[in-house]
């Protein structure tokens, strides 16, 4: 699954919800967590059957941050009924309750007779963060994420670039070690207006080899799917290598520089063959 770009949307906003489809996302993340006042939190779950549908009609996927705690299964369960793609697990401790979480859902998957639904990790304890790869073999992951504010409060930290990309590089390592996808940006992007910013932050996340990125405001969406696709010159060097290759049984040149098995793996990955 290609998730370059996940657009928060608060699921309570009927005007951020009737917009959604139009952003270009490849995945709107309907929040039922800390975008949702506690008033308004079980009238943005009830809403989730009409809003899944309307954000995907463009075909974006469609993830559900739910709460954690008494609100999380009920949660997750009206998310699988309304037909979204899976959840984002706020505050994921441990794979043993994402396995709770997953049994809570299997007999409501079969009575709709959906596919599973897919489960993103959001990593915001130093526990959690610890145990991340066991937490990312799950069966149900797809992806892990870090919740960088409630890390750093945790931690007695501030969250400064700085002090946050060790962490998100310890995520994005245990999310790969089990051939999952990664999110995140090193750099901050706390300042969605100035694109030029995001853009090489952006470049400098898939140059380590994050996956995409969350945002919140719309404006982010094109930076992070250009930023995170691969560039014509890319594009043109995998050509290149892989015509090669097709002409050589072991390592060879090319630009005057040797091309092996994992360069050759690599070529593919960007051009998706």
């Amino acid at each position: 699954m290609k998730l370059r770009s996940l657009l928060y949307v608060p699921a309570h906003s009927e005007r951020f919800v009737a917009k959604a489809h139009e952003r270009g996302a490849d995945a709107i993340v309907l929040d039922l967590e800390d975008a949702v006042p506690e008033a308004d939190k079980d009238a943005a779950r009830a809403s989730l059957a009409a809003t899944v549908p309307a954000v995907s009609r463009n075909g974006a996927a469609v993830f559900v941050r739910i709460n954690s705690g008494a609100r999380q299964r009920e949660d997750t369960l009206a998310a699988c009924r309304a037909g979204a793609t899976g959840v984002m697990v706020a505050k994921a401790s441990s794979s043993a309750a994402l396995d709770a979480l997953a049994g809570a859902l299997r007999a409501e998957e079969a009575k709709l007779g959906r596919p599973a639904m897919s489960f993103l990790a959001l990593i915001e304890g130093a526990a959690a963060l610890l145990d991340a790869r066991v937490i990312a073999a799950n069966h149900r992951v797809i992806g892990l994420l870090l919740g960088s504010e409630d890390l750093a409060t945790e931690l007695g930290a501030t969250p400064t670039p700085e002090v946050l990309r060790h962490p998100k590089l310890l995520l994005h390592y245990a999310a790969k070690a089990e051939k999952k996808l990664s999110f995140g940006l090193l750099q901050s992007s706390a300042d969605y207006t100035d694109l030029e910013a995001l853009a090489a932050a952006a470049a400098e996340a898939k140059a380590h080899g994050f996956d995409g990125a969350t945002c919140v405001h719309p404006s982010a969406v094109a930076v992070l799917n250009a930023g995170f696709s691969p560039s014509d010159a890319e594009r043109d060097w995998a050509q290149r290598v892989l015509a090669a290759a097709a002409e050589h049984a072991g390592a060879f040149q090319l630009d005057g520089r040797m091309v092996d098995a994992p360069i050759v793996a690599r070529a593919r990955r960007i051009l998706g063959s």
